[in-house]
C-alpha cells in the first residue's frame, strides 16, 4: 500500500529520474534515509520497473513517427509467435498493441524519414502473413508523455 508521499516521489521520478535522493527528500519533507527506503520499497514492490534516459528523437536522427495498422486472418499461437519474433527484431518498432474491434494490432514506429518505412514493411511481410497492413504518418504530436497518473496506485 502506498501513500501520498510515495505518489509524489513517483511523480517526481517520472519527471526526472536523475533527481538525487536528497532533492526528493526535501521535496516530500522526509529525511534522506527515509526517502531512500521508500524508493527502495517502491522498486522492490514493482512500482518502479526501471529508470531510463529519454533521448531527443530529432537529435538521434528519428524525427518521423508512423502508425501501422495490422489485420490478420490467422490468430493461431504459431502466427503470434512469428509476429512477436518479427517485431522484436526491428528496433524502429517501439510499441505494439493488440486491439479490440476490426484492427488486430497497432504498431508505433520511429524513423529517420518516411521512406525508411518501406524496408520495415518488406521485412514484416517477408516474415509474417498479413490480411491487411497500412501505415499513417503522424503530422504533429499533440501530447506525448511517459508519465502515468499515480493517483490510482494503491
Amino acid at each position: 500500500m502506498i501513500d501520498d508521499r510515495d505518489r509524489k516521489i513517483l511523480d517526481m521520478l517520472q519527471e526526472n529520474a536523475s533527481l538525487s535522493v536528497s532533492d526528493l527528500a526535501d521535496r516530500v519533507s522526509l529525511s534522506i534515509s527515509a526517502c531512500s527506503r521508500r524508493i527502495q520499497r517502491l522498486e522492490e514492490d514493482g512500482y518502479i520497473k526501471r529508470r531510463v534516459a529519454l533521448l531527443d528523437r530529432p537529435l538521434a536522427g528519428l524525427p518521423t513517427t508512423m502508425f501501422v495498422i495490422v489485420r490478420t486472418a490467422r490468430h493461431s499461437a504459431e502466427w503470434l509467435e512469428q509476429f512477436r519474433t518479427a517485431i522484436n527484431d526491428i528496433p524502429e518498432i517501439v510499441e505494439v498493441h493488440r486491439m479490440t474491434g476490426t484492427i488486430d494490432y497497432i504498431l508505433k514506429l520511429v524513423l529517420p524519414r518516411v521512406e525508411a518505412y518501406d524496408e520495415i514493411y518488406k521485412t514484416l511481410v517477408e516474415k509474417v502473413e498479413f490480411f491487411d497492413i497500412s501505415a499513417s504518418v503522424s503530422m504533429e504530436t499533440l501530447k506525448a508523455t511517459t508519465a502515468i497518473p499515480t493517483h490510482y496506485a494503491q
